[in-house]
């Protein structure tokens, strides 16, 4: 059924205001993916924060001519059945949702990214960009890291004290 101007001009707007909210949004080719496979990428892409369209893409075209920031960007290659996954968040969550969607359905792939600072990323950076650890990840790891000499401090000094005390009570009852 075909969408109704009003309708149109309401995804327009809702578009817009994803890519303005976006730090990161992921376009990829899904061409093959069924209905209840796209239902499993939106559920599990939005543990992350990761919101999930598949929108025509003459409307996210208008949208982004309708942005200032985002007008320049070069929408030759959004051609085909495109998925859109978005996150204010997060820049890396988006790709990291479609890379892992991918995993189980070889035929996704990449077209790009728009970053939020209106630049386009070519399918290479975005592959680069999923294969971070994720930004809970990365917290942890550096915790861990800034923990490390403290611990190694700790376990130096309780594993020569009951040595030390060993060595008290042996003077002591001699």
């Amino acid at each position: 059924m075909p969408l109704t101007r009003a309708k149109k001009e309401q995804v327009v707007s809702s578009v817009k205001q994803l890519l303005e909210q976006s730090k990161l949004t992921v376009i990829a080719k899904y061409q093959g993916a069924s209905v209840k496979d796209m239902q499993n990428l939106r559920a599990t892409a939005k543990d992350s924060g990761t919101t999930v369209k598949v929108i025509k893409n003459r409307l996210v075209i208008q949208s982004l001519k309708g942005n200032d920031k985002l007008s320049s960007i070069n929408t030759d290659q959004l051609q085909g059945m495109l998925v859109y996954a978005f996150n204010s968040e997060d820049e890396v969550a988006p790709a990291q949702s479609i890379a892992e969607f991918a995993k189980s359905k070889p035929e996704v792939e990449f077209v790009g990214a728009i970053t939020g600072d209106g630049n386009w990323l070519e399918a290479s950076s975005v592959k680069e960009l999923a294969e971070l650890p994720s930004k809970p990840v990365l917290i942890a790891s550096v915790v861990a890291l800034l923990e490390s000499p403290i611990r190694s401090v700790v376990g130096a000094t309780g594993g020569n004290l009951p040595n030390l005390i060993a060595s008290l009570k042996a003077k002591a009852s001699s």
